[in-house]
């Protein structure tokens, strides 16, 4: 049997795991205000559970990245399901800070792969014109899971309770493994499946890049400077997303009085933009390239228009004074922002080969984590008496992360081991 477009198979089955990952993070902030009464947990409460989620994700990203060059994408992606699935579901037998702490904790250790996981199986399956495309078709993701997550949280938690609600989340990880480890077999050269016009055209221009080369130790890679242009750009940029993520249902709540049902009901619209934005970024470096643009002009021109779209959003947010003008302007920031993440993921396949690309996705997930716990510690404190504070941090940091690729990223190109 063979499959045309198989590639496509597989990074819509990675999607799917992405919008699952999504929807079960997204769980515990949209149940908060209900969770926080029944057991009389605080806001500073949840900043200290979104800490510890953050501290795992943070570690796991970097550790990610090592066990999926080392076991491969295939394997990599079942171990991190795995336990993200089991963890979410324990989270309905948690009774106060401590237990929850714990599970997310566990929740942040099998989540974190989900990303070094999706850039290594991009490099793995595209060539180098339609990588950011995949990525953004991943990334797209992360926006339909939060899309989905308010009103089917909402729905769950008025029909079965929050309880039984992490339950019903937990199973659909584990449903997931059973295609995944059906459709993605082995790799492209390998693949039973594939039609060889697609393996042909994907490992074509694949045959600079030495896939089967060993992988840098991770010293080795932080040696390079163009490695910091992702782990520079990702510790600034990733905090924006993360603020939303944590904090948009607390937001709505906090300051224009939304209910659990309010949050399902408006919650999901601005990942609409960010969703929109993930496909956009990937298209559009795609397109440049296609028209004979090289990757560094491709790659930096949809960075640059992600932040020129953010920065200008967020400062407008701060003084939102509407729940829907706040809103499309959160939906404009998530779209510029997934426009300029995705081409940055895509930066450890287009610097590195092989074994390293990985290794330096999972080290720029850590040091996202580590902007993401920042941020994430410093909110309670900023949002006292407004929310002014929070968006001009998000603005704050725009500039500095898009610098940051400009700055370390040199020409953007394969890099020769100094």
């Amino acid at each position: 049997m063979k499959i045309k477009g198989l590639r496509w198979y597989i990074i819509g089955l990675v999607a799917i795991a992405t919008i699952i990952n999504y929807i079960d993070r997204g769980a515990l902030s949209i149940m908060w205000p209900e969770i926080s009464k029944d057991l009389g947990m605080t806001k500073e409460d949840y900043s200290a559970i979104a800490i510890m989620f953050t501290i795992a994700y943070a570690v796991s990203q970097t550790l990610s990245g090592k066990l999926y060059d080392w076991i491969g994408t295939r394997a990599g992606f079942v171990f991190s399901i795995l336990l993200w699935s089991v963890s979410v579901g324990l989270h309905a037998i948690a009774r106060g800070m401590m237990s929850f702490s714990i599970f997310r904790f566990l929740l942040g250790l099998g989540e974190a792969g989900n990303w070094p996981g999706a850039t290594k199986s991009n490099a793995e399956w595209f060539p180098i014109k339609e990588r950011a495309l995949a990525q953004g078709i991943f990334n797209s993701g992360a926006s339909a899971g939060s899309i989905i997550s308010p009103p089917l949280i909402a729905f769950l938690y008025l029909w079965i309770g929050w309880q039984l609600t992490f339950v019903v989340l937990g199973a659909l990880g584990l449903l997931w493994i059973i295609p995944w480890l059906v459709i993605n077999k082995k790799l492209p050269v390998d693949h039973p499946w594939i039609t060889e016009e697609e393996k042909d055209y994907i490992l074509e221009d694949q045959k600079e890049e030495k896939s089967d080369a060993p992988g840098m130790s991770w010293m080795q890679i932080l040696k390079q400077k163009e490695s910091w242009a992702v782990l520079a750009s990702r510790f600034f940029l990733d905090p924006i997303w993360w603020l939303f993520v944590f904090w948009l249902p607390i937001y709505l709540a906090e300051k224009f009085g939304f209910s659990i049902k309010d949050i399902g009901t408006f919650a999901w619209m601005p990942y609409v933009g960010a969703a929109s934005g993930a496909i956009f970024g990937g298209w559009l470096s795609g397109k440049w390239m296609k028209s004979g643009w090289n990757v560094d002009k491709a790659r930096k021109g949809a960075i640059l228009i992600g932040g020129a779209i953010m920065l200008p959003s967020l400062i407008l947010t701060s003084v939102a004074s509407t729940p829907m003008y706040a809103i499309l302007l959160i939906t404009f920031i998530l779209f510029g922002f997934q426009t300029a993440i995705g081409n940055i993921q895509t930066l450890p396949s287009d610097f590195f080969s092989g074994k390293s690309v990985g290794s330096l996705a999972g080290l720029g997930g850590t040091t996202a984590a580590i902007g993401v716990g920042i941020t994430t510690w410093a909110v309670p404190m900023l949002v006292v008496d407004s929310y002014m504070p929070f968006f001009l941090l998000g603005a704050l940091l725009v500039p500095l992360g898009i610098a940051s690729v400009y700055i370390f990223g040199g020409k953007i190109k394969k890099v020769h081991l100094k």
